[in-house]
């Protein structure tokens, strides 16, 4: 299988292929020996081996949930023990893989492998630790992977270092060297004898991965700084993190040369908004990558984009306040939500957020014209809605009524004795059936208004999804239902005559795969 994965690259770098098509967050089976005494395995987490006369060396381990194919395959194309593995950096991806060559070393009886990497990476560890819950959210979010748990064991290294280190073994002799960028724990590995070098993540054929919304701080500056170290190395070979090898001196120049340009120019940008005094929204708004670079195959945003990118470099340079005063102290997002969903009734909005069954009656009226795909479910919705202004109505005068009616009873001096009591009790009762009768009419507006109020709502649904439709930027009263907006959107075009207009929403034109 080598031919195909070097070919791929090839027409990868080409633009004959994609990295859509073949996205560089992805596992592929297959090794490549992309040199003498050089694999490569393109997995979720690459990992190079290299041979040597007294064992393997291995730049990253892998994910633990391939760990075993990757092991597996390397021993198709070596049976060396397994001498010394070099972290890239502390990311699951690149560091769950190492149970598996140590159970084999003590099966064996080997020596046990050493495990090397940068002395900011244990840090890393301790604060997964305390962050398991979070991550879990957040990579089960990112990756689609309901089921995913985070570990909570983690594969500390035997031996750190802090700016380089040379390690020789077996004959070959790897410079480490420490850069900041994706992280700040990587390991740049070098083996000048063979030309190779491995980058880990500083490179993987997208746009550098600066500025994941849900990810702590990157370092594009000095990320810039790494990529223009390594393209002067001289390297014939660059083998990352993700995504596939870069072979010739020249591709190589180039892709870390252009990544590079890339990212000082969102630096540079971007710190030229904040010192004249603007916004974090001018600098997403007019900050952009140099003409042409972001075409490249290996820079296209199938990962991060340049506007995520952006908004880390803020965060670096300017803290977390975007300059908005609107947002410094903001309200809950509920109440915002409940602002936009009133459109300017103040009393509703109120309603919506103090009471959860008000918050409860208007989600259900917004699953109607999800619910409505034809005449029997949209009766039965009315129906629903009707017995909805009901039980409002119900609720609301089981609350007034009959504090009204004890009052008025004490008023007229129910239940006392003594002179004139006889007579007031004869009056109560008018005045008791004129009170009942308003009591009658304030029920029946009740409902009127909690049918007003749920098909206005409507009406704001079906407008909000006209304006997804039409792709027109305004702000949805419903913004918090987006996404069933987009589906009933689609749906109600599927369903047009093929006379009608068919508007594109903007939204689909510009989708992209998330971070």
């Amino acid at each position: 299988m080598p031919d195909d994965i070097l070919e791929l690259a090839d027409r990868l770098w080409r633009g004959e292929i994609t990295s859509s098509e073949y996205h560089p967050v992805a596992h592929r089976r297959g090794l490549a020996e992309v040199r003498d005494g050089v694999a490569f395995l393109p997995s979720f987490g690459n990992v190079s081996a290299f041979a040597t006369e007294d064992g393997l060396v291995l730049v990253d381990t892998g994910s633990s949930f391939v760990a075993a194919a990757v092991h597996d395959e390397l021993r198709r194309w070596s049976g060396q023990r397994l001498n010394t593995a070099v972290y890239s950096h502390g990311h699951i991806d690149h560091t769950s893989g190492m149970p598996v060559w140590e159970a084999e070393s003590a099966e064996r009886g080997w020596p046990a492998p050493v495990v090397v990497a940068h002395e900011a990476l244990p840090r890393r560890f301790d604060r997964y630790l305390l962050t398991t819950g979070y991550n879990e959210v957040i990579n089960q979010r990112q990756f689609g992977a309901r089921g995913l748990r985070w570990p909570t064991e983690y594969r500390y290294p035997d031996s750190t270092y802090s700016g380089e280190l040379r390690l020789d073994v077996g004959g070959a002799a790897f410079r480490l060297r420490h850069e900041k960028g994706e992280t700040d724990d990587h390991t740049v590995t070098w083996l000048a004898g063979r030309k190779v070098l491995c980058c880990g993540d500083l490179f993987i054929w997208a746009s550098p991965n600066a500025g994941n919304p849900q990810k702590v701080q990157r370092y594009p500056r000095e990320w810039a700084g790494a990529l223009r170290r390594m393209a002067g190395l001289g390297a014939e070979y660059l083998l990352p993190g993700h995504g596939l090898p870069v072979v010739g001196a020249d591709r190589i120049r180039q892709a870390l040369g252009d990544t590079a340009e890339f990212l000082e120019a969102l630096v540079d940008q971007t710190l030229e908004v904040m010192n004249r005094g603007g916004r974090l929204d001018d600098a997403i708004h007019s900050v952009r990558p140099p003409v042409g670079l972001e075409a490249r195959p290996y820079l296209r945003p199938v990962y991060d984009e340049p506007e995520f990118i952006v908004r880390n470099i803020w965060r670096l340079y300017g803290g977390w306040w975007d300059g908005n005063p609107a947002t410094l102290k903001p309200a809950p997002e509920r109440a915002l939500a409940a602002a936009r969903a009133a459109q300017g009734h103040v009393g509703r909005a109120r309603r919506l957020v103090l009471d959860p069954a008000a918050a409860a009656r208007r989600e259900a009226v917004l699953r109607v014209p999800v619910q409505s795909t034809s005449l029997g479910p949209a009766l039965a919705a009315a129906a629903a809605l009707v017995k909805t202004a009901e039980d409002e109505a119900k609720t609301v005068t089981e609350q007034l009524d009959e504090p009204e009616r004890e009052a008025m009873r004490q008023a007229f001096g129910e239940g006392a004795t003594g002179k004139g009591v006889a007579k007031a009790m004869r009056g109560m009762a008018g005045a008791m059936k004129d009170l009942e009768d308003r009591q009658k009419s304030r029920a029946t507006r009740v409902k009127r208004d909690t049918l007003d109020g749920a098909l206005l709502d409507l009406a704001a649904y079906y407008r909000d999804v006209l304006m997804v439709q039409l792709g027109v930027d305004i702000e949805l009263a419903n913004a918090d239902h987006v996404a069933d907006l987009r589906k009933l959107a689609d749906r109600l075009l599927e369903a047009t005559s093929p006379l009608a207009i068919r508007a594109q929403p903007r939204w689909r034109r510009s989708a992209r795969p998330s971070p």
